[in-house]
């Protein structure tokens, strides 16, 4: 019996191995209250993550009007600011995201032309 149950986790080790699962992408942006530019970065990061990364992405938008002491310990010089941790590298992209080609590329999503 115990010779089964080492086939069957084999067997099933396989399988994952044969169809990998997408990595999770975890993105935060950083905006500064309701401003034009702001509401459009989310909107833009909103709509490229749910066309190219469905189901696999966790974005946290953060105000730094509201949360200002984040802007130091991230770093953050500008805003919008769209940071990807995860996966690595961690990448930066700066704006409102609406040129979608250079979010993908940002995102390790497309390669550079």
């Amino acid at each position: 019996m115990p010779r089964k149950k080492v086939l069957d986790s084999t067997e099933a080790f396989e399988r994952s191995l044969a169809s990998p699962q997408k990595e999770t992408y975890i993105l935060r942006l950083y905006v500064t209250g309701t401003t034009p530019q702001s509401v459009r970065a989310i909107a833009n990061v909103k709509k490229i993550c749910e066309e190219h990364l469905k189901g696999c992405y966790e974005l946290e938008v953060i105000d730094l009007y509201q949360q200002p002491q984040l802007a130091e310990g991230e770093q953050i010089i500008a805003a919008p600011t769209l940071i990807k941790k995860l996966p690595l590298p961690l990448r930066r992209i700066i704006g409102d995201m609406s040129k979608t080609e250079r979010v993908l590329v940002g995102l390790d999503l497309r390669r550079k032309l």
